[in-house]
Parts: structure tokens; C-alpha cells; sequence
């Protein structure tokens, strides 16, 4: 039976085929399996001819390379992987202002973040002027940092010296210790001021000062020679900043401006320096009150005006817009546009407010 249907005309294939579909099908996956073989074993030797290549003529590295070394040399220089993702910051700052050279700064930066990309941009430019418009930025050289900066190591260990804003990522130089090179913004003078000289002097000296500070009182002969000696030509304003760990510069802060209240604030605060030793050692405003008599103040407004704290709120505000520009101890000083932190020798003073002048 079996035999017989072998040889049946009735089984035999047209064609002349002798294999089945399915082994058609079974030989043509074979043939495809080859074939990708093939092609695989060709892209591996092609990629070794590649590095070896590329290794040779120091002319670059594959990607297998670069992913399985962290450290590669090429044409004298050494490239080294980071985890850190490449950040861009724009440094704002202004040619004609020597202070204002981040070089130092991005010096610094560049050991602690090294995939940082850094491009300068002038202040005066209208990229510049729309950074410090959108950013709020009050002081050069100033530094804005894309989004990728909090992918970085550097972003975890200190967040709380980066302002997010607008996308972006603006370092805090005053807690970061950078001393500004310039201000683009000063001091308000308000309605109420301590101001000696006209307003529309060409130089303005703004000092933030507290009265039990030895560093203040050696500066105030300066303040004193210099409106002596410059009169309509500058202007002085005295600002407030009566430091914590001083316990009576916040008393004599408020006494002083109610001295001035009564038009006798050079008088008073003359006397605060040269009595600091002792009313510092002394509690509540008995002292204050005392000294108020001796420079002809009216005792019973000077009295009152101390016993509600009545400037008490313009105390605040002179200290919290010191704060703003990152000003902590004192004396700090504008001259115009520019800072300087400490009791600065009166040479050093005038040497200042003549090249203002001469501008």
C-alpha cells in the first residue's frame, strides 16, 4: 500500500519541485539568517579597521571608544568624560570696567563645574540691557546659567546660591562672596533721608553705617573733611545699618534720626562717635536722651520720638536694602556707582570723587 502511493502518478509534483513549501520557506530563513551574519561580522571588522585607524592617525575616536574609556589623548591634548551635562552661562559684564573682569571668578567655576561653557556678554549691549531687564540683575560681572546647571553636582551641593528665573538659573554673587565690580542700580534716596549737600551733585557718597562701629566712627572725619572741602559738589547720604551683635546700635540709630528730625544730625551723630564707648556700655536710651539736650535738641519731641520708635520702620528698610545689595558690615560706601567695603583712608576718598568729577 504504502509502495504503491509513492509510485501513484497522482502524488508526484508538477514543476519538477522535489521540497515541500514548508521547506522552501525553512531554507529561505536560512539563507536570510546567513546573510545578517554576515553583515554583522562585517560592521564588526569595519569598526575595528576604525579604531585602529582612527588610533593611528590620532584624528579621532569611535564611539565604541569614547564609550568604554573615560580618558582619551589626541593631537597633545587630554579629553576626559564627564557625568555632567554641558552648561551655558551668559557672563554679563562691561570692558571699560576693570573690577567687573569675571576672569577670576570663571577661573574658579571651570574646577568645580568643567562642562561649563561660558559667553561673555556687554552690559551695554541690547542683548545685555534686555538680560538685566528680564533677570532683575543689579550688579556686574553677573552670571546666568541655562537649565542643564541643575543636572549638575555642583547645582546639588549648593542650590541656595542659584535664583531660579525665567527659565534659567542666576547666581547669587553676594552669598557667594563675589565682591561687585560695579551697581547697575544705587541707593533710593527718599523724602526723608539724612542728606547733606544739593541732590544734583555730580557724586553722590552713599555710606550704611552703625554708630557702635569703631570702623564708622574712623571714618567720620573723612565724611566730615570731605563736605569741608567739596561742599556744593557732592552729596552725602547717611544710611542705617545697626548690626545684630552691636546691642545699642539699633537705639542710637533711632535716636540719630530723631536728631535729625530736628535739623541737628551732624551735631548728634558727632557725639555719638565720640561718647560710643560709653553709651555702649550703658542700657535702654537714657544716654541718647541725655546727649539730645547737650547738641539743643527740644528734649520733649526728642524724648517722644525715641520712646515710640518712631523711625523704627525707615530703620528696617535702610538695613533691608543694604541686605539687597548683599552690604553686611559696615561702613560700606557708594560712590556713585561703585562700592567699597570699609573705613577707606580720606586720600583714598578724594582720589575717588575727583575722577568722578573729572568724567
Amino acid at each position: 500500500m504504502y509502495e504503491k502511493e509513492l509510485n501513484d502518478d497522482t502524488n508526484i509534483p508538477t514543476g519538477g519541485a522535489s521540497e515541500t513549501p514548508a521547506e522552501d520557506a525553512r531554507e529561505m530563513k536560512i539563507k536570510n539568517l546567513s546573510s545578517i551574519l554576515i553583515l554583522v561580522i562585517g560592521l564588526f571588522i569595519g569598526s575595528l579597521f576604525v579604531d585602529i585607524g582612527q588610533l593611528m592617525t590620532r584624528e579621532g575616536y569611535s564611539p565604541r571608544a569614547v564609550r568604554e574609556n573615560n580618558i582619551l589623548e589626541a593631537a597633545g591634548k587630554t579629553w576626559v568624560a564627564y557625568t555632567d551635562p554641558q552648561v551655558d552661562v551668559k557672563v554679563l559684564t562691561d570692558n571699560t570696567c576693570v573690577k567687573c573682569s569675571p576672569d577670576e571668578a570663571l577661573v574658579w567655576f571651570r574646577r568645580i563645574l568643567p562642562t561649563m561653557e561660558a559667553v561673555p556678554v556687554e552690559v551695554s549691549s541690547d542683548e545685555g540691557k534686555a538680560l538685566v531687564e528680564q533677570y532683575g540683575i543689579r550688579t556686574i560681572p553677573a552670571f546666568i546659567f541655562s537649565d542643564k546647571v541643575a543636572g549638575t553636582d555642583f547645582y546639588t551641593a549648593a542650590a541656595e546660591i542659584f535664583t531660579q528665573k525665567n527659565g534659567s538659573y542666576v547666581l547669587d554673587t553676594a552669598r557667594l562672596g563675589l565682591a561687585p565690580g560695579k551697581y547697575l542700580v544705587t541707593p533710593e534716596i527718599g523724602g526723608n533721608a539724612i542728606v547733606a549737600g544739593p541732590h544734583d551733585a555730580k557724586v553722590r557718597v552713599v555710606e550704611y553705617s552703625d554708630f557702635q562701629c569703631p570702623y564708622c566712627k574712623a571714618f567720620a572725619p573723612s565724611v566730615k573733611k570731605m563736605l569741608t572741602e567739596y561742599g556744593d559738589k557732592v552729596e552725602f547720604v547717611y544710611k542705617q545699618l545697626p548690626l545684630a551683635f552691636h546691642a545699642q546700635a539699633e537705639n542710637a540709630a533711632l535716636a540719630s534720626e530723631c536728631a535729625n528730625e530736628q535739623g541737628k544730625f551732624q551735631a548728634y551723630s558727632d557725639l555719638l562717635f565720640a561718647k560710643q564707648t560709653e553709651w555702649g556700655a550703658a542700657t535702654g536710651t537714657q544716654k541718647f536722651k541725655e546727649y539730645a539736650r547737650t547738641v539743643g535738641a527740644k528734649a520733649t519731641d526728642f524724648n517722644a520720638c525715641l520712646d515710640t520708635k518712631k523711625y523704627a520702620d525707615k530703620v528696617t528698610a535702610d538695613s533691608a536694602e543694604a541686605e539687597s545689595f548683599g552690604i553686611s558690615g559696615t561702613p560700606g560706601i557708594f560712590v556713585n556707582d561703585e562700592f567699597f567695603s570699609g573705613a577707606i583712608q580720606y586720600e583714598e576718598l578724594k582720589k575717588i570723587i575727583d575722577a568722578k568729577l573729572a568724567e
